[in-house]
């Protein structure tokens, strides 16, 4: 038993519940949070987006960092220790320009990290045969649980219990990522031979410009412009969701429905993206995207908003496995966090763009922003479309599924 314990998938996957706890008690109360210190939409807007933008310029440095060091682990600790401290000075300010420096130093080394953490633990699980469905659905098992705990206490306690939340979970984050195992441990893992020596497929990137392929750029901006369509509910859907009289544990259960539809994606990983091709799950993503947020500009009742947050499923679930599995399908292990982070930027271009878009439409629209949301979804459903039309590996005579 102590030895499953100090496994890596086990060490991995106690990691991956702890990863995305600050998102879970910020995502839906954060807005609730500053509007009560008199903050705008439009500035909600830029605290959301600040860091993100920040992201942009530094995303690709550290995923190249973490490609040169010794084990991607070390990248990972670090950002860990880094983002568990500027939680702490909110208990100290909270007026605009300081949240926002704050808010920006508290998201820049997480969002660093996640990538790299994604092509980890997948590149690990390639090499050993095991199922990464099953390590990283603790990421968001710990997310639904961390969102319902938030719900509670906020509800009880008040907008004042947000910072000391943020702060238990970002220390916890930290503390946890010193028991991560060694990805490329020449005692646990056997190192594929370089890409240079051992055959593979002339369509597989192993330089980062081969990333720039139309058909495969297409992918990444359909499911970028997904991805991006979510901001309008995570940066104002709570907000919203309370203007309209719904209580905060409420809202707690309805973010919660979304992740635990996702759940059912990551226990079917390894059967889901065996018979389904990467790039048909992003486009299926995409759709019910569009349907998604067409039903939530509509105002429904509770139970439909309920129906609704599961296509969270396809949306984000089904979506992460097909980009996850469309890149580790087309590019060499030697730049596997490097691929990754060079998604997670051009994501974070467009979720800059829809954090600050949607902060003022979400000022003059309310709820009917979410039809903007729609529309982005399902321009990136035709993204994905072309990228099929321009590239069929079949027709290719490729080795690998799509």
């Amino acid at each position: 038993m102590a030895a499953r314990l100090r496994s890596p998938a086990v060490r991995t996957s106690i990691f991956y519940a702890t990863l995305f706890t600050s998102g879970a008690v910020s995502n839906p109360f954060l807005p609730i949070w500053l509007s009560e210190r008199g903050i705008g939409t439009g500035e909600i807007g830029v605290i959301n987006a600040a860091p993100i933008f920040a992201m942009i310029v530094i995303n690709m440095i550290v995923g190249r960092l973490a490609d040169r060091a010794s084990d991607w682990r070390t990248v990972i600790v670090i950002g860990s220790i880094i983002a568990a401290i500027p939680p702490i000075f909110l208990l100290f300010k909270d007026d605009y320009v300081s949240i926002l420096i704050i808010w920006t130093l508290l998201i820049v080394p997480f969002q660093a990290i996640a990538p790299v953490v994604d092509a980890a633990a997948y590149r690990m699980t390639r090499r050993t045969g095991m199922d990464f469905g099953a390590i990283r659905v603790w990421g968001t098992i710990g997310f639904v649980a961390v969102t319902l705990v938030a719900g509670v206490v906020l509800d009880r306690m008040g907008a004042g219990a947000f910072v000391p939340l943020l702060i238990a979970v970002s220390l916890i984050r930290a503390l946890v990522s010193l028991g991560l195992p060694l990805f490329r441990s020449p005692d646990e893992y056997s190192r594929p031979m370089h890409p240079i020596d051992a055959p593979i497929n002339p369509l597989i990137a192993i330089r980062l410009g081969q990333l720039w392929r139309p058909w495969f750029l297409m992918t990444l901006i359909g499911a970028a412009l997904l991805h991006g369509s979510h901001m309008m509910q995570m940066g104002f859907g709570a907000l919203i969701w309370a203007e309209e009289g719904i209580p905060g544990w409420v809202i707690g259960i309805l973010w919660a429905v979304a992740p635990t539809a996702e759940i059912l994606a990551m226990v079917y990983f390894e059967r889901i993206t065996k018979r389904f091709a990467a790039r048909h799950l992003i486009l299926l993503g995409c759709i019910c995207g569009a349907l998604r947020w067409w039903g939530f500009a509509l105002e429904p009742d509770i139970w439909v908003l309920v129906l609704l947050q599961t296509l969270h499923l396809a949306t984000v679930g089904l979506t992460f496995l097909g980009i996850t599995n469309f890149i580790a399908n087309w590019t060499s292990e030697d730049i596997a966090a490097e691929a990754q982070s060079f998604f997670v930027m051009i994501r974070q271009v467009v979720t800059v763009v829809a954090l600050l878009g949607f902060g003022i439409l979400a000022g003059t629209m309310g709820a009917g922003a979410f039809y903007v949301a729609a529309v982005l979804s399902a321009i990136g459903a035709v993204m994905v479309v072309v990228s099929l039309v321009l590239m069929n590996p079949k027709r290719e005579n490729a080795q690998v599924v799509i």
